[in-house]
């Protein structure tokens, strides 16, 4: 039985989803400090002009030490209209984007108070569109020591990192992806991407 340590994020690349497939425990860290420019609360994803990262803002924690668990967003921005316009430009044009939009779009009507809460109600949308069922728990301290069956992602699947050189079991696999005749196929984004694109068949990209 393996299990994985992963760190809460918005609308995770498909490296976490690969790990959500891949092991049959996994543990998402409510009480890990909470750091900025990290996936906790950014997301990217492919639009016209390339990679375009979509980030939320939060209400400033009164400690350095905030624990994930306790940030709240902020309305500062009127970031959600702004994340949902991100999203309708760049994937009106896919495949699946108006198969799956009615369900995503209240997660930018309505307000959560707590990020934690608004990551993980995504996490649970997107993985009844992708039909898997992770065996998902939640932390209850921050551990720091692991046995040899426990595998600890919580910093490694990172927007500053580059996954294929710190998870050797994780390789990006190519799918079409709507603007890739512009920029390249561009790997890891955001799971959205792939299920605007891939429809049903995201299963058999993350399988892989």
């Amino acid at each position: 039985m393996e299990t994985v340590y992963l760190s809460s994020a918005y609308l995770a690349p498909i490296a976490y989803y690969s790990k959500l497939l891949a092991y049959d425990t996994i543990y998402i860290e409510r009480y890990d400090h909470y750091m900025k420019q990290t996936y906790r609360n950014r997301c990217n994803i492919a639009g016209p002009g390339g990679i375009l990262p979509l980030s939320i803002p939060t209400v400033k924690p009164e400690s350095l030490k905030c624990q994930m668990k306790d940030i709240q967003l902020s309305d500062h921005g009127n970031w959600r209209h702004l994340h949902w316009n991100a999203i309708e430009s760049a994937y009106n044009h896919t495949p699946f984007f108006e198969y799956y939009k009615d369900d995503l779009a209240p997660f930018y009507e309505k307000k959560y108070t707590y990020l934690f809460d608004f990551n993980e109600e995504l996490r649970k949308l997107i993985c009844e569109w992708i039909d898997i069922t992770p065996n998902v728990k939640y932390t209850s301290t921050y551990q720091t020591e692991f046995a040899d069956s426990e595998h600890d992602f919580r910093e490694i699947i990172h927007p500053k990192r580059n996954i294929a050189q710190e998870d050797p079991k994780f390789r990006a696999v190519p799918y079409y992806q709507v603007f890739e005749a512009r920029h390249g196929f561009l790997p890891n984004l955001s799971i959205i991407d792939l299920v605007f694109n891939m429809g049903p068949e995201s299963l058999l990209v993350l399988q892989n």
